[in-house]
């Protein structure tokens, strides 16, 4: 693999602050999402090292090629490049989610509460929910800086996955049905829940716990 010119000094809970203010101001790929990172200027900032190649299909005939790089602290993937030999490659391409992921991984008491998880007045809690229907289970597969990803066991149709999510998410954050509203998003797949008698900081340690990806 090519040499690497990463920081040795910088930390991965240092790229905390990046996933909440300069990565949402860096465009993102189309195919998955990930934040699009000029190496010159960022990468020094990762402490990351290198994890292989992958070879992955994007559509008909089509492959990709990832050479990625994770967490040296704790092996998780961060980002990758397009090219092998890193001088060669002009991005770098950070993973939707990584950043946060790394920092509650590293050291959780310093993670920040993603911007999908917000304080309301009265003590409620507004959660962004992105949700996946007709899965295999029901499950928690990531919490980012825009939303939570939930997969739910029921189909849409006549309101089985919002019923199935509202049980979930019961489930995951000790509430009972009545200590929860699905403000927004009844009819598609974004949607707005609000808790009661739970914290920002409580919901998304709870969130955390129960990640299954």
């Amino acid at each position: 693999m090519a040499r690497s010119p990463i920081s040795s000094s910088t930390t991965a809970s240092t790229a905390a602050p990046m996933s909440s203010s300069l990565l949402q101001k860096m465009p993102r790929r189309k195919t998955d999402r990930a934040h699009v990172l000029d190496k010159k200027k960022h990468l020094s900032r990762l402490n990351v090292k290198e994890a292989g190649k992958i070879l992955l299909k994007r559509g008909e005939g089509m492959l990709e090629k990832q050479f990625r790089m994770s967490c040296v602290g704790c092996d998780l993937l961060v980002c990758y490049r397009s090219a092998e030999d890193l001088d060669l490659a002009p991005f770098i391409y950070v993973v939707d989610g990584a950043l946060s992921s790394v920092a509650a991984e590293t050291n959780p008491q310093d993670a920040p509460v993603p911007p999908c998880i917000s304080q309301l007045d009265g003590g409620l809690v507004q959660v962004a929910i992105e949700v996946e229907d007709r899965a295999q289970r029901s499950a928690i597969t990531r919490v980012n800086a825009d939303d939570v990803r939930v997969t739910v066991a029921a189909p849409a149709a006549r309101g089985e996955a919002n019923n199935e999510l509202l049980e979930f998410m019961g489930k995951v954050l000790g509430l009972r049905l009545s200590q929860m509203t699905l403000q927004r998003g009844w009819n598609n797949k974004s949607k707005l829940l609000v808790v009661e008698d739970l914290s920002a900081r409580q919901v998304y340690e709870k969130l955390l716990e129960a990640v299954q990806p």
